[in-house]
């Protein structure tokens, strides 16, 4: 399991400044991954989003889902 945070503003905050508030997840690494360098992604989950990411460049955007669209993938793969 990662250990690093991935900080995200909160849809809430303004661009005022004074009221921001950031949420940190941490990143899992998928079980169905295993130790194969081709096959690796990464979820952090949220109250109102799962974001997706390739563990192998993250530096590339990850991509965001509801948790209902990601629990309906889950259940279909």
């Amino acid at each position: 399991m990662s250990t690093d945070l991935n900080w995200f503003k909160s849809s809430y905050s303004s661009g005022q400044g004074g009221d921001c508030v950031e949420v940190a997840a941490g990143w899992v690494k998928s079980s169905y991954s295993g130790d194969q360098q081709d096959a690796c992604v990464e979820v952090a989950t949220c109250v109102h989003t799962v974001h997706v990411r390739d563990s192998k460049d993250t530096g590339i955007p990850s991509f965001e889902v509801s948790p209902t669209a990601w629990a309906a993938f889950v259940s279909g793969v």
